[in-house]
C-alpha cells in the first residue's frame, strides 16, 4: 500500500515539475528586505516583475498588465488596517496551516472527518464582550467580520488551495482579487468542502462564500470597505461508536479495520450552521497632516447586519438523548439577528499618539423555532438585547516602547459587559522583544446557556446567570536566535460551561448535558515555548505547552501538549525546486477530554473516560516550484502499531492512517 502511494506521489511530483520547467523563466527576487517577512531564495517572484514570455517565441503574451510590479506591492489588509504582503514562500509554518481552518491547529484535535467538529487541548477564556448564539464548535469554521481581509494589488491575483479529504470529496479554497483602478479593489472567494468520511453517517459539507470591495479617493481622504458573506456548515451526526464497540476498536479487531462496519449510536441526524452578513465601514479625514500641522483628525463609522441560524434535525427521536415530548421528527432551531453600528473620531499626532473615541450600538434578537406544534409555543422563546458601549483606544511609540490600550464600557442597555485590554511592548536588541499583556473582561453568557428548547425533555432550560469575569496577564518574550516564550495566568470568576449530567438517568447510553455556573474561581497557569533549531539543512521546530488548573475539577486540560517537527530542506534542479521533508510528532498527556454533544454542537465536561498519551506521527514531503506549493502527507502512519487508543472525544475515534495531498497555487496576472 505504502509503495503504491509513494509511486503515485513520485509520478504526480515529476509531472508537475516537468510542466513547470517547460514554462519556466528566469527568476528574480525583490532587491529589498520586507518588514515582517523574510525574503530568501525560497520567495520567488517570477511572472510578477517580468512579462510572461510565450514558449513558442520571444514575444510577450502581455498577460501581466504591470511589468514593474513587485511582490511587496501585493497587499492584504485586515479589518484593523494591518498590512500583510502576499507571501509565496514555503515554510514549516505554512505546512502547519494547510488544513480546513487554514491556521495552525496546535491546540485543537480534529474529528475523524474534516470539518465535522474539533476538540480543544487548551483553555484560553472568553475574548469578546459580544455573546454568541450557541453552537460554539461551529464558530471555529465560521468566518467572522474580523476574519475577512481586503486587497490592494498592482495586477490581478488568484490563489487556489486544494486539499484531499477522507473518501469521496475534496476541499477547495479559491480567491480572485483585482484592482479595477488604483483606488478600487474587488475580491471574490469561496471555500467548499465535501467529505464522506470513514464512519457511517458522518458526511461533512460546507461553503464559505465572500465578496469584498475596498476603495479610497484620489486625495486619500475618503475610504470605504464592504463585504458580503454567505456561509453554510453542514455535517451528519452519528453520536460516535457505541459503548459495546469500543473494545473492538481498541483491540484492533481485524473485522473492524473497515470503519464503515461500526454501528454508530444513531444514523438519522445532522446539524447545520448558516450565516449571512453585510458589512460596511467608512472613514473621512477632516484634518490632514501637512507641513504646517503634525496631527490629523478622522471620522469613521461601521455597520453590519448578520443573520445566523443553527439547526439540529433528526428523522425520528432516539433514546440516545433521552425521552422526547412527542415521538416525531426532531427539528430544533435557534436564530440570532444582529445589528452593529460603530461611529467615532480618531486623532493621530506624532507627539500624543493615536486616540480613538467612539460609540457602539449592538442589537441582538435570539429566538427559537423548535416546536412545530401549538402546545409548545410560549413567550420565553425570545431574548432581545439592545446595548450601547463607549469605546476608547490609545496607541503610541516611546523610543523602543510600544503602548496600546483599549476599553469598551457599558453605558446603557441589556448587555452589561465591559472590557479593558492593554499591551506594553519593549523592543530589545537584535529584533528581540518583551510584551506584557493584560485583559479584564466581564461578559454575559452565550444565549444558548440562558435559553434552550427542544423536543427532547433533557434539553430544556431557562436560566438566569451572572456575568463571567476574566482576568488574564501574560508575558511574551521573543529572542530571535533562541526561542519564543509566553507565560500566562488566567483567572475566571463565575465560569460557565456545559457538563454531563448522569444523576437520575438510567444506566444506559442515555445522557444529557446542562449549563452549569461555578461560584469558585477558575485559575489556569500556562507556559508555551516555541523554538526552531537548525543544523545545516536539518531543522527541528518545537512547540511545547505546559498548563495546569489551580482549581479543583472545574475543567479538565492536558498538562502537556507538544509538537516536534524534524525536517530536511534543500534546493534542487538549479534552485528551480525547493524541498522540505521530514516527520512531525504531536503528543498530549492523558486527561478527561471534553465530550462532544451533536445536538447543541458544544463541548462538555465529563469525568468518566481519560484520553491521551498517544503519539500522532506524520511523514511529509513539501515542495515549491515557482508560485506552486505542494504538500504530501502520510497522516498518523503509526496508528496500526502504537495501539488503537486514539480518540478525538469519548466514543469518537481519531483518524486512522491516511495519505493526504495539498496544493496552493498563486497567479499574479
Amino acid at each position: 500500500m505504502i509503495l503504491i502511494l509513494m509511486r503515485n506521489i513520485i509520478n504526480i511530483f515529476f509531472l508537475i515539475f516537468i510542466f513547470k520547467i517547460g514554462n519556466s523563466q528566469e527568476l528574480q527576487r525583490p532587491p529589498n528586505r520586507i518588514q515582517d517577512i523574510e525574503i530568501d531564495d525560497n520567495l520567488q517572484n517570477s511572472s510578477v516583475r517580468d512579462s510572461i514570455m510565450s514558449k513558442f517565441g520571444d514575444r510577450s503574451t502581455k498577460l501581466n498588465k504591470n511589468p514593474d510590479a513587485k511582490i511587496q506591492d501585493y497587499l492584504i489588509i485586515t479589518k484593523y488596517h494591518d498590512t500583510i504582503i502576499v507571501d509565496t514562500s514555503l515554510t514549516i509554518e505554512k505546512y502547519h496551516k494547510i488544513n480546513y481552518l487554514r491556521r495552525d491547529n496546535f491546540d485543537l484535535i480534529p474529528f475523524s472527518n474534516t470539518g465535522v467538529a474539533y476538540n480543544t487541548l487548551s483553555f484560553s477564556g472568553i475574548n469578546s464582550i459580544a455573546p454568541k448564539m450557541g453552537a460554539s464548535n461551529k464558530y471555529l469554521s465560521y468566518d467572522s467580520a474580523d476574519d475577512v481581509v481586503y486587497y490592494d494589488l498592482p495586477t490581478p491575483f488568484t490563489e487556489l488551495m486544494y486539499r484531499s479529504v477522507f473518501e469521496q470529496g475534496q476541499m477547495l479554497d479559491a480567491i480572485y482579487s483585482v484592482n479595477t483602478s488604483r483606488q478600487f479593489n474587488f475580491s471574490i472567494s469561496r471555500k467548499g468542502l465535501r467529505s464522506l468520511g470513514n464512519y457511517q453517517n458522518f458526511i461533512s459539507s460546507s461553503s464559505n462564500f465572500k465578496i469584498s470591495t475596498n476603495y479610497f479617493s484620489k486625495n486619500n481622504k475618503y475610504r470605504f470597505r464592504t463585504h458580503y458573506t454567505n456561509q453554510k456548515l453542514f455535517s451528519e451526526q452519528n453520536g460516535g461508536i457505541t459503548n459495546s464497540d469500543i473494545s473492538n476498536f481498541e483491540n484492533g479487531n481485524s473485522q473492524f479495520i473497515d470503519r464503515g462496519v461500526f454501528d454508530p449510536n444513531f444514523e438519522n441526524a445532522h446539524n447545520e450552521f448558516l450565516g449571512k452578513r453585510f458589512y460596511l465601514d467608512q472613514s473621512y479625514v477632516l484634518i490632514e497632516k501637512d507641513s504646517i500641522t503634525d496631527s490629523s483628525l478622522e471620522l469613521f463609522n461601521a455597520i453590519y447586519l448578520e443573520e445566523k441560524k443553527y439547526k439540529f434535525q433528526q428523522t425520528s427521536s432516539d433514546e440516545f438523548f433521552g425521552d422526547s415530548f412527542v415521538s416525531q421528527e426532531i427539528n430544533d432551531k435557534i436564530l440570532l439577528n444582529t445589528l452593529n453600528i460603530n461611529t467615532g473620531l480618531t486623532y493621530n499626532s506624532e507627539n500624543s499618539g493615536k486616540i480613538k473615541l467612539g460609540l457602539r450600538y449592538t442589537g441582538d434578537k435570539y429566538s427559537l423555532e423548535n416546536f412545530q406544534i401549538e402546545q409548545y409555543i410560549d413567550n420565553t422563546q425570545t431574548i432581545n438585547s439592545k446595548t450601547t458601549f463607549f469605546i476608547t483606544e490609545y496607541s503610541n511609540e516611546f523610543s523602543k516602547i510600544h503602548l496600546h490600550a483599549k476599553t469598551e464600557s457599558f453605558i446603557f442597555g441589556d448587555n452589561k459587559s465591559n472590557l479593558y485590554a492593554s499591551t506594553i511592548k519593549f523592543r530589545l536588541k537584535n529584533s528581540n522583544s518583551l510584551a506584557i499583556n493584560y485583559k479584564l473582561l466581564s461578559s454575559t453568557p452565550n444565549y444558548n446557556f440562558l435559553l434552550y428548547r427542544s423536543n427532547y425533555e433533557n434539553y430544556n432550560w431557562n436560566n438566569q446567570f451572572d456575568n463571567s469575569t476574566t482576568n488574564s496577564i501574560s508575558f511574551d518574550l521573543e529572542l530571535d536566535k533562541f526561542f519564543e516564550m509566553k507565560v500566562g495566568l488566567i483567572s475566571v470568576k463565575k465560569h460557565l460551561q456545559f457538563e454531563k449530567i448522569t444523576d437520575g438517568l438510567p444506566d444506559s447510553s442515555e445522557y444529557s448535558i446542562f449549563p452549569v455556573q461555578h461560584n469558585e474561581n477558575l485559575d489556569i497557569f500556562k507556559i508555551q515555548l516555541n523554538r526552531e533549531t537548525n543544523f545545516g539543512k536539518f531543522s527541528i521546530d518545537t512547540r511545547f505547552l505546559f498548563q495546569k488548573s489551580l482549581s479543583n475539577e472545574i475543567i479538565h486540560i492536558p498538562q502537556i501538549v507538544s509538537r516536534n517537527t524534524i525536517y530536511y530542506t534543500t534546493h534542487m534542479f538549479r534552485k528551480a525546486l525547493f524541498l522540505q521533508t521530514g516527520f512531525g510528532v504531536k503528543y498530549f498527556s492523558k486527561f478527561y477530554m471534553n465530550g462532544y454533544d451533536p445536538l447543541l454542537s458544544e463541548l462538555y465536561v465529563q469525568n468518566e473516560k481519560k484520553i491521551g498519551e498517544f503519539p500522532i506521527i506524520d511523514f511529509f514531503i513539501n515542495a515549491k516550484i515557482q508560485q506552486t506549493r505542494l504538500y504530501f502527507k502520510f497522516e498518523h502512519f503509526n496508528s496500526s502499531f502504537t495501539g488503537y487508543n486514539y480518540y478525538s472525544a469519548p466514543n469518537y475515534p481519531y483518524r486512522d492512517f491516511t495519505f493526504r495531498f495539498g496544493l496552493v497555487w498563486n497567479f499574479f496576472m
